[in-house]
């Protein structure tokens, strides 16, 4: 059985793109999108997720060659300091950037288990319908936990058993989703980490500042929260992870999900 990986563990989120819903544009320049690395890595970022096309949703895709001439020199300039992910769903961009020194392929589109396993490289499935242009058009489910969860889980034992020594799965929070299904997801969490587990698969988590999150609290009652404002329910979500079994959440909080993730205890994660 593969390895399965023991947190808590947070995967900073650094978009080195124009248009991605929470930073997009502050970290397009290579030096600004290095220099936040950095500061993750010192802030007790486990991984830092490299992007080079945003996936909100309505985005539109990137081309290959734009997205590998945004992410290369970041996931380069990084790699020797802290583990870096590569987020895409390009098979060119992410061979090329494990081999600039990236070890982990984020694939939100749930393809490239296969290239993982040839990399020699970690490998993280995660659900999807559609692209993110079209994603939230995409919310019909007969039951919503039950059809996620078969998905990741079958890519995830596809994918070991081909090799890969390395295999996370990731329910896909806000991805043709509603707010609703997004909660059930969650609350089904404890069951995902143990069928994963007993795959041999850890499992990772991502509901930072996501839009579904600026329904909640008590100031939404008002109004929806805006991005800036959810930090809050976006640490709430990343405990309630947490205490469920998820090994990482993937965050653009770095250093306050570092604090709640040490709140929480590493006990509850020994092997």
């Amino acid at each position: 059985m593969a390895h399965v990986t023991h947190g808590p563990l947070v995967m900073g989120i650094l978009n080195v793109t124009p248009d991605s819903f929470s930073d997009g544009g502050r970290y397009f320049d290579p030096a600004h999108a290095v220099a936040r690395g950095m500061q993750m890595a010192a802030e007790g970022a486990a991984v830092v997720d490299v992007g080079g096309e945003s996936s909100r949703p309505g985005a539109e895709p990137v081309e290959e060659a734009e997205e590998l001439r945004r992410v290369l020199p970041v996931v380069e300039a990084l790699s020797s300091t802290v583990r870096v992910s590569i987020d895409t769903t390009k098979p060119r961009v992410a061979r090329e950037a494990v081999a600039a020194g990236a070890s982990l392929v984020n694939d939100i589109s749930g393809r490239l288990g296969a290239l993982a396993s040839e990399l020699s490289v970690g490998w993280v499935s995660m659900h999807m319908r559609g692209t993110p242009r079209t994603m939230q058009r995409l919310t019909g489910y007969d039951d919503v936990v039950s059809e996620v969860h078969r998905h990741v889980l079958d890519a995830a034992a596809a994918a070991l058993g081909a090799g890969t020594g390395e295999v996370w799965v990731d329910p896909g929070i806000g991805f043709a989703k509603s707010a609703e299904q997004n909660v059930a997801l969650l609350a089904a969490l404890p069951e995902l980490v143990a069928a994963a587990h007993a795959l041999g698969a850890s499992v990772l988590v991502g509901t930072s500042r996501k839009g579904f999150l600026g329904a909640f609290g008590p100031r939404a009652a008002e109004r929806p929260l805006g991005v800036e404002e959810r930090l809050e329910a976006s640490l709430a979500t990343a405990v309630w992870s947490f205490a469920a079994g998820v090994q990482m959440v993937r965050v653009h909080d770095v250093a306050d999900t570092v604090r709640a993730a040490a709140l929480v205890g590493g006990h509850r994660f020994a092997a």
